[in-house]
């Protein structure tokens, strides 16, 4: 009998070693693992917005995740989560012996596992360390890390990494996510109902996911309101409006994204942001959502009309691309870099490199102007033939011509801009000095620049980005502003970056005045007629090259500036008499049309800066500055502009 004691006792030693022995190796297993419980740092969901806050698009990789720390979390959800998943919670020490005994019956009963008695803590390690398998040794391990957790964490720790952890189907991780998505609440707003059915769904939440299955769904729910109920924790006529509720369920796309080109010039320019996708920011654009969808329903306007008036032609690379940004600041407004980004996402708007035309002359005249010249200077409108000598010494002879075919002698300066009159420009420009002109277009930050004449007809390649900064040599009197897309990002601690502007001033705002007076006068009376809108001041330049192959609208009003650019993507012509003045003026006046009726505020008048006199001449109205006397009367009255 003394053996048999003996025996027993040592059997009994040897698995209480054998027992400490598998618990010290799994802990060894898991120590490391406590960390990426106690410092729970899961992906997170960045959001566009537009300068007023809308949202214009979620940026994430995997996981679609908005957090909500414990203090945003609601005492519903949290005892709705309690009822149906682990009504001691709040009592245990991470781990439920009642619990795993009674599934350990039940388990035996079956002959195989099918209940694990795992509390919240447990669940939640299981969701991230430990992989899903029902094994005996990954429950060990999950145990003793849930001891473990309980130790280092609150329960209110727990509940806040349980809840922004856990998946809730449609894509949406985290109760906030899942909140917004499913109901387009906060947590703060969700019903009793509400909080039951998104608690229903962490167990099977394709099952029961309710855009697709709503009846089982809202049974799940009101099977925890009972629960709830039954525990005391609701009162009866809780339950019963609960279970009445049916909940409004929405099924949206996550991204959101409706300005998919905006959004893909920030993530261009947000490139280095390596966790951009991830680390839960906001990122306040200087878009405004108003503008930009009156710029996309302006471009398809015009889009639609070249196809009605080409519909000989192919058409399935026509295309079209327009920015808008506030002048004095250079914030972009609006970018359509196509008509459907669903079947081209290449953004035309900043990555196309297009041959300008005349849309580019207003920087030659410029240059003219302040290099001494006026309004009422006289210009020759005459054909002209130049030589070039080619690389290898082949002559090349180039004959410009007006657009008109036609050529209209002297001329003035104010009447040349008006008419786009290429002969009388080219002259201009040798009149000032090709490398005076040269230097001073490669001073206003265009590159690439050919050093030949041929550059006054706008021949070589820019972006609309590229023309937008430009123009805002004019429409910012003088100054140039770079295009401004992103105003701020503000992380999860509320820490904020804030973009700043940018500007290069390079002539005085009574000289850019001048400018924009002509291009004022372009619009009133010359090829940009199409581009007036009633009850405003617009200015701005019509450009078309060769062929047709391009079609430019660049103007603004006192406050906003306008790109309007269509061509084919293959640089074939886009038709028969599709010109700047035909095609992108009228897109131009379409939007500041419906741009007015949504801000009727708007500067209507441009201000004449000081320093700047008129005289009438031939019943026309001549501008010019101290710098800009008319060379053909240095006598006459002036009359201050006050």
């Amino acid at each position: 009998m003394k053996t048999f004691f003996k025996t027993v006792l040592i059997l009994m030693i040897l698995a209480i070693v054998g027992v400490v022995a598998i618990i010290v190796h799994h802990y060894n297993d898991i120590r490391f693992d406590l960390d990426k419980v106690v410092h729970y740092n899961p992906p997170l969901t960045t959001q566009i917005v537009d300068r007023k806050g809308r949202l214009i698009a979620n940026l994430f990789d995997k996981e679609f995740r908005f957090y909500a720390p414990f203090e945003e979390l609601p005492p519903r959800v949290i005892e709705a989560l309690a009822a149906v998943e682990d009504t001691l919670f709040f009592e245990h020490i991470g781990v439920n012996f009642d619990a795993i005994a009674r599934a350990m019956v039940k388990n035996i009963a079956s002959g195989k596992m099918v209940e694990g008695g795992s509390t919240i803590t447990q669940q939640l390690i299981k969701n991230v360390v430990l992989t899903p398998e029902r094994t005996l040794d990954r429950k060990i391990k999950e145990a003793l890390l849930a001891i473990r957790v309980e130790q280092e964490l609150t329960k209110e720790e727990i509940l806040e990494r349980y809840l922004n952890r856990a998946y809730f189907g449609h894509g949406y991780y985290g109760i906030r996510t899942a909140g917004l998505g499913y109901f387009k609440k906060d947590l703060d707003r969700l019903t009793l109902k509400e909080s039951a059915l998104l608690v229903g769904l962490v167990r099977a939440p394709t099952f029961y996911d309710p855009t697709k299955k709503l009846e089982f769904a809202l049974g799940r729910a009101n099977s925890i309101l009972q629960r709830m109920y039954t525990l005391g924790w609701i009162s009866k006529e809780e339950l019963d409006q609960g279970v009445e509720e049916v909940p409004k369920i929405y099924d949206d796309t996550l991204s959101k994204n409706v300005a998919p080109y905006v959004v893909v010039e920030v993530l261009k320019q947000l490139k280095d942001m390596q966790d951009l996708k991830s680390g839960g920011y906001t990122i306040k654009l200087t878009v405004d959502l108003d503008y930009q969808e009156i710029a996309q329903e302006a471009l398809i306007y015009g889009y639609e009309g070249i196809k009605s008036r080409q519909k000989d032609k192919d058409n399935s690379t026509l295309n079209g691309a327009m920015i808008v940004l506030e002048n004095q600041t250079g914030r972009i407004l609006a970018i359509t870099g196509g008509v459907d980004f669903e079947k081209s996402n290449f953004n035309r708007a900043t990555q196309a490199k297009r041959q300008p035309g005349s849309s580019f002359k207003p920087f030659i005249y410029q240059a003219a102007l302040d290099f001494q010249f006026s309004e009422s200077d006289l210009l020759a409108d005459i054909a002209r033939t130049y030589e070039y000598v080619l690389p290898g010494g082949k002559r090349k002879l180039w004959t410009p011509k007006n657009y008109s075919s036609s050529f209209n002698g002297i001329v003035t300066l104010k009447y040349a801009v008006e008419q786009s009159l290429n002969l009388a420009t080219i002259n201009l420009v040798e009149s000032v000095g090709f490398e005076r002109i040269w230097q001073m277009v490669t001073h206003y930050g265009f590159t690439d620049v050919p050093k030949d004449l041929t550059i006054s007809l706008g021949s070589f390649g820019v972006s609309l980005m590229d023309m937008s900064r430009a123009y805002t040599l004019f429409s910012n009197y003088g100054t140039i502003m770079e295009p401004m897309l992103i105003d701020s990002i503000t992380d999860i601690h509320h820490r904020e970056v804030r973009f700043n502007e940018k500007a290069t001033k390079i002539t005085e705002a009574r000289q850019a005045f001048l400018m924009i007076d002509l291009l004022r006068n372009a619009v009133n009376k010359g090829t940009g007629r199409r581009a007036r809108v009633k009850g405003i001041e617009i200015a701005g330049k019509t450009g078309s090259t060769n062929g047709n192959v391009d079609a430019w609208f660049c103007g603004f009003s006192p406050t906003i500036q306008t790109i309007v650019w269509y061509g084919r993507d293959d640089s074939s012509t886009l038709g028969r008499r599709e010109t700047g003045g035909v095609t992108s003026a009228p897109v131009f006046a379409y939007f500041y049309d419906k741009l007015l009726k949504k801000e009727p505020g708007l500067q209507r008048r441009f201000a004449i800066p000081q320093g700047v006199y008129q005289r009438n001449k031939d019943n026309e109205i001549y501008y010019y500055t101290d710098i800009s006397y008319p060379k053909e009367d240095q006598t006459f009255n002036q009359q201050l502009i006050d």
